[in-house]
């Protein structure tokens, strides 16, 4: 069985300039997602896909292959995750290249490590799953949410105002952090939030979006913590 990690670091980051290879604790980082990549040894290739000269050769040094660059379709603003991974997936097959597993790694994803690659891989090949996705529980119940009509605070979901919160079903999201997924599922979804999905809890310490500075600060006190307890 042949696996594939992909992982997308476009060059053009809007909020954060050149986020996917700037300096995270001391060092790019893209190279966390390139290292756990390698160090979980799951896979036939670690790849990155990208339009950026800078990022490939970047990419290179840490230990990845940049095979091909991105068409013009799937590097522009409006590329989803799906178009870049249905492209690589058929520039392989153009290069008589068959994957039958394979892992979409975030290349800023610094809290992925070998040992949860390896985990996450451990988990979907025993079940009957299309995709494994990463995901973290709300720190607080969803349907406690309020909103705002017409200048006054209301909840919006009236029929849990007397529930207790540990009574209420926990609600989870995407952690935006890798996906694992069987190819021919993928190709034939075409989204990998179609399918059968398996859930992949992680720790909220473990967490981070990463789209201003004061998010890039807390992912690196975040990031110094998870180090410091393992």
């Amino acid at each position: 069985m042949k696996t594939l990690a992909i992982i997308t670091a476009r060059g053009g980051s809007k909020r954060i300039p050149r986020k996917n290879i700037r300096e995270f604790c001391g060092k790019p980082i893209l190279a966390y997602s390139i290292e756990a990549a390698l160090g979980s040894c799951l896979f036939s290739e670690v790849m990155v896909s990208t339009d950026d000269e800078e990022i490939a050769e970047i990419a290179r040094r840490y230990g990845a292959k940049v095979p091909f660059f991105r068409s013009e379709r799937t590097a522009n603003d409006f590329a989803t995750t799906n178009d870049v991974l249905l492209e690589v997936l058929e520039e392989y097959e153009k290069r008589g290249l068959h994957f039958d597993l394979a892992a979409c790694i975030y290349p800023t994803a610094p809290f992925v490590t070998a040992g949860k690659l390896r985990d996450a891989a451990g988990k979907l090949a025993e079940s009957d799953a299309d995709t494994l996705i990463p995901v973290v529980r709300f720190s607080y119940p969803p349907q406690r949410a309020m909103i705002v009509k017409e200048g006054r605070l209301v909840f919006e979901y009236p029929q849990y105002l007397d529930s207790r919160s540990q009574d209420l079903e926990p609600h989870f999201h995407d952690v935006g952090q890798f996906y694992f997924f069987r190819t021919e599922a993928f190709r034939r979804n075409r989204k990998l939030m179609l399918g059968t999905i398996l859930p992949y809890e992680v720790s909220e310490l473990e967490v981070q979006d990463i789209d201003n500075q004061t998010d890039w600060e807390i992912a690196e006190m975040k990031y110094r913590l998870m180090e410091e307890k393992d």
